[in-house]
């Protein structure tokens, strides 16, 4: 409780207020993007891997579940990213202008599903699922993964309800994909392959 109290304090106020001050580097370059690693390495996974490593004192790469079954979780995360392009290319059609930035690429594409897949999925649904069943577990961190969005939605004046519902249950498949795979590779690979697909190939579609 006291890691998520600290970690959503720190997430709120880092896209509050810090956020829109170094949003003046540019929206889609490169100093941009590379600030938004930068903060997501140091407040979503830093804290998970010492947590980890020096509280539970266990080898963090394994109990995150990304080292057992890692082969499965690649082909899975594979297989997932190929349904999702082909359900948008039908929905779709072919894009005709991706939108390809610095931003782009290196935070929704090959970034985000990593930085957010390890504390939800990795972390705080393993957390949870020891003290509950797996279906509530996964119910409440993807609550707490909806809580997550919400300062950046609602500073941008992006909230409503059917984005929260999309993200609640995106959070549930991912949650059932972790449990069946067994691994978090099929989680980050599904995700970014969502996200890429969402925000490059199809952008605002």
């Amino acid at each position: 409780m006291l890691y998520l109290a600290v970690f959503f304090a720190a997430w709120t106020g880092y896209v509050l207020w810090i956020y829109p001050r170094v949003a003046a580097l540019g929206e889609g370059s490169f100093a941009l993007a590379a600030c938004g690693i930068a903060v997501r390495l140091l407040l979503w996974l830093l804290p998970v891997f010492l947590m980890l490593f020096r509280t539970d004192r266990v080898p963090p790469l394994r109990a995150l579940g990304l080292v057992d079954y890692w082969r499965r979780g690649v082909l899975a995360g594979i297989v997932i990213g190929a349904i999702l392009l082909a359900a948008a290319l039908l929905r779709f059609g072919w894009p005709s202008a991706p939108h390809v930035t610095w931003g782009s690429l290196l935070g929704p594409s090959f970034s985000v599903g990593f930085f957010e897949e390890i504390p939800f999925r990795g972390f705080i649904l393993q957390k949870l699922w020891t003290r509950m069943g797996f279906w509530l577990a996964n119910v409440l961190t993807s609550l707490l993964f909806v809580a997550v969005h919400l300062p950046g939605w609602l500073s941008l004046h992006l909230f409503n309800w059917g984005l929260a519902a999309n993200i609640f249950v995106f959070g549930l498949a991912a949650g059932a994909v972790f449990r069946y795979s067994r691994s978090l590779w099929a989680c980050i690979i599904g995700h970014d392959a969502n996200d890429f697909i969402s925000f490059v190939l199809f952008h605002g579609r």
